[in-house]
């Protein structure tokens, strides 16, 4: 055999092998997820994967060009990350908001239950979206239970997706009721002591952000502080700024400090932030 003709053999086999992949095992072909699918999905993305990795390369030209006009290679970083930065803030948003959202679904439940509904029905009437922001988990675990999978199941599924401790709890409460087939009596019982636990939770988590609210402005400002004063030195000193603008300062001493204050500011709010 000439070694056209075997590789010509060879070629044919990897182009067969290429066009039958989509048709063989799915095990194969693991499924790939885009790296802030959830995050946009609990930001309110309704877009494509598409449009926002489009918005991202704008923002990222947008950056560049900012850098390449002042000299300020971080501005291009910053650029890139704004978009990823902005969605995850608007996430945890809502994310706050849907759980203490759970406390009022968890007492809308319990005043059915105690009025003689079923627990499915008091299900049904707690999700009915009522807010701005619906309760994601609590809803698609009915929509799961309307398309026939048993409800325990689907408020198990729908406990994988959250991911606050708060829904969490309520999850695993309505399906631990929903599991052992409790009767209403313990039911109320169970719900009842959940829903004491998250209102007093909630509450050291408000008492806590009150006390820190001074301390976060205070963050803030010392932050603000820094960049301040280095550009009032750099209008004021020519030394200074002319050492600003050698690549010493361009690339090194801007870039360092921009990281030093992004790394305090975020370590500073997460002293806290853990609590809520």
């Amino acid at each position: 055999m000439s070694g056209a003709l075997a590789g010509a053999i060879a070629t044919t086999l990897s182009v067969a092998c290429l066009v039958l992949l989509p048709f063989g095992s799915q095990r194969l072909l693991p499924r790939i997820e885009h790296p802030e699918g959830s995050v946009l999905r609990e930001a309110g993305w309704n877009r494509s994967l598409l449009a926002w990795e489009s918005l991202r390369v704008i923002a990222t030209m947008c950056g560049l060009a900012l850098a390449g006009a002042f000299g300020v290679v971080i501005l291009g970083l910053i650029g890139a990350a704004a978009p990823s930065i902005i969605a995850r803030t608007i996430a945890a948003r809502r994310r706050s908001e849907r759980a203490r959202q759970t406390v009022d679904l968890l007492q809308m439940t319990l005043a059915s239950l105690r009025s003689g509904a079923t627990l499915t029905e008091a299900l049904r009437f707690a999700t009915t979206p009522r807010y701005e922001i619906e309760p994601g988990p609590f809803a698609a675990a009915m929509r799961g239970f309307d398309l026939g999978a048993p409800l325990d199941v689907a408020l198990r599924e729908a406990r994988t997706h959250a991911r606050d401790n708060r829904v969490v709890l309520g999850l695993d409460a309505l399906a631990l009721c929903v599991a052992e087939q409790l009767p209403s009596s313990r039911c109320m019982t169970l719900i009842g002591s959940v829903v004491d636990r998250l209102v007093f939770e909630q509450r050291i988590v408000d008492d806590v952000r009150a006390r820190t609210s001074g301390l976060r402005v205070q963050v803030v400002l010392l932050a603000a502080l820094v960049p301040g004063l280095a550009l009032y030195l750099a209008f004021t000193v020519p030394g200074l700024a002319e050492t600003l603008s050698l690549p010493l300062g361009r690339f090194v001493l801007l870039p360092g400090a921009a990281m030093l204050e992004a790394a305090g500011i975020v370590a500073s709010r997460r002293l806290v932030s853990d609590i809520g």
